[in-house]
C-alpha cells in the first residue's frame, strides 16, 4: 500500500474543502472547473501528455523493465470493481492507439503495489485474498478525531503471478502486513513493507534464495520504498513519532492494526540500510518518492504548501533536500511518479480531467527537462 489509500485521500480533501470555508457550494463548483485540463501552463516538464484511463481510482502506475507496460491498481464501483485490483496494460504508441488494462489479480479481496518482474512474464503483487475474498473493512475515521487513518491489514501477503493471473508463488508469508514491494533494478531482490518484527519496517529479500535483511530500525512507519537506477540506494517515506503523546498514539494505532500517515518526510539509505538519513523536513505529508534517472535528483508528491492539506503536487529536489522545484499544478491530487527505465517518460496519477468527479486516472508524458 503504497500510496495514501486513495479513496480516503479524496474523500479527506473534500472534507476539508467543506471545512475551511463557510460557503462550501462555489468552492466546490472552483475545484470541478480547475480539473478540467490535461496540462496546467506551468508544467514545462510535460510533453506530449496523454491520459491513459478514464473513469474510477486508477493508482499506482508503474513501468515494465522494457518501458513497453504499466501495472497498476484500480477500484470502479461502476465497474463492478468494489476494491483495489492490479491490472496491466501496453502504452500506446500509435495516435489513435488505445490503452486496454487486463486483469492479473484474482478479482478477490484488496490488492495493492505492483511491478513487473525483469524477465517481463510476471508481475508482484500484495493482496488480501486468502484472508477473504471480501474487500476488507476501511476504518471509521469519526472513532479517531476524523483523521487520516490507513488500515495494515494482516491479511495482505505478497505473490507473484504470470500474465494471464495465474499465481505461481506466495513471496511473504509472515504474521502480519507484507506489502509495498518493488525490484532492484536487476530484478534480484525484493524491497516491501512488513510488521512481522512489531514495527512498520523495510526489508530487503533475495529472491532466489529468500533471505532478506531488515533495513530501517527506527520507531515509526517506514514504507514505499525504491531502489535507485543505479541499485546503489534505497529512497522511501518515513513518520517519526517523537514526542512521548506521538510516540503513545502511534503505539496505540499499530496495535490495532493502523496507521496515521499525516506527517512524513522522504528518506534515503544505500541498499544495505546503511547510511540511512532524513531528505526532507517541509512538514505535512511527503511521500511517494523516487529517484530520478541520474540516481542523485529525486521527484516526490507533497501537500506542504498548504496548510489545509491540498493539493498535493509533485516536487523535485537534490538529494540533501536542496533545490526544490515544482512540477506539477493540479487543484486536487498529482501523485506516484515514476520515470520509464530509458527517462524519457513519465506516468503519475491526478485527478485533472475529471469533470469534478472524485476520479483519479493515469498520465504519460515525455520528460522535458
Amino acid at each position: 500500500m503504497r500510496k495514501l489509500n486513495l479513496l480516503l485521500v479524496i474523500s479527506v480533501l473534500s472534507a476539508l474543502v467543506l471545512s475551511f470555508t463557510k460557503n462550501t457550494k462555489p468552492v466546490i463548483e472552483q475545484v470541478q472547473q480547475t480539473n478540467d485540463t490535461i496540462l496546467y501552463p506551468d508544467e514545462k516538464h510535460f510533453k506530449n501528455i496523454q491520459q491513459l484511463t478514464f473513469g474510477g481510482d486508477n493508482a499506482e502506475a508503474y513501468f515494465s523493465y522494457d518501458g513497453e507496460w504499466l501495472i497498476f491498481q484500480k477500484t470502479y464501483a461502476k465497474e463492478g470493481i468494489p476494491c483495489d485490483q492490479m491490472y496491466i496494460g501496453k502504452i500506446p504508441t500509435k495516435a489513435g492507439e488505445k490503452f486496454v488494462p487486463k486483469l492479473v489479480s484474482t478479482g478477490k479481496g484488496r490488492t495493492t503495489c505492483g511491478a513487473f518482474t525483469k524477465d517481463g512474464k510476471h508481475v508482484i503483487y500484495a493482496s488480501t485474498h486468502l484472508g477473504s475474498g471480501d474487500c476488507p473493512p476501511v476504518p471509521d475515521r469519526a472513532k479517531y478525531g476524523n483523521k487520516y487513518i490507513w488500515p495494515l491489514y494482516d491479511s495482505y501477503d505478497i505473490f507473484m503471478a504470470d500474465l494471464n493471473g495465474k499465481i505461481v508463488k506466495q513471496l511473504t508469508n509472515s504474521k502480519g502486513y507484507d506489502a509495498e514491494a518493488t525490484l532492484s533494478p536487476d530484478g534480484k531482490k525484493m524491497l516491501y513493507t512488513s510488521t512481522k518484527d512489531g514495527d512498520i519496517d523495510m526489508y530487503v529479500m533475495d529472491l532466489k534464495t529468500g533471505k532478506e535483511k531488515k533495513v530501517t530500525n527506527l520507531l515509526g512507519y517506514d514504507g514505499g520504498g525504491w531502489f535507485s537506477p543505479d541499485g546503489k540506494k534505497i529512497i522511501w517515506r518515513a513518520s517519526r513519532p517523537k514526542t512521548e503523546a506521538e510516540m503513545k498514539e502511534y503505539k496505540e494505532l499499530l496495535a490495532q492494526g493502523l496507521v496515521a500517515p499525516t506527517n512524513m518526510e522522504v528518506w534515503v539509505a544505500n541498499a544495505d540500510g546503511s547510511n540511512a538519513k532524513q531528505v526532507s523536513s517541509f512538514g505535512q505529508a511527503n511521500w511517494a518518492p523516487a529517484y530520478m534517472p541520474d540516481s542523485k535528483r529525486i521527484i516526490f508528491a507533497s501537500n506542504h504548501e498548504y496548510k489545509r492539506g491540498f493539493p498535493f503536487n509533485l516536487y523535485t529536489m537534490n538529494e540533501d533536500g536542496t533545490n526544490l522545484i515544482k512540477i506539477s499544478r493540479d487543484k486536487g491530487f498529482d501523485a506516484f511518479p515514476m520515470f520509464s527505465p530509458d527517462g524519457k517518460k513519465i506516468v503519475f496519477c491526478s485527478n485533472r480531467n475529471n469533470g469534478g468527479t472524485r476520479d483519479t486516472n493515469i498520465f504519460i508524458a515525455d520528460w522535458v527537462e
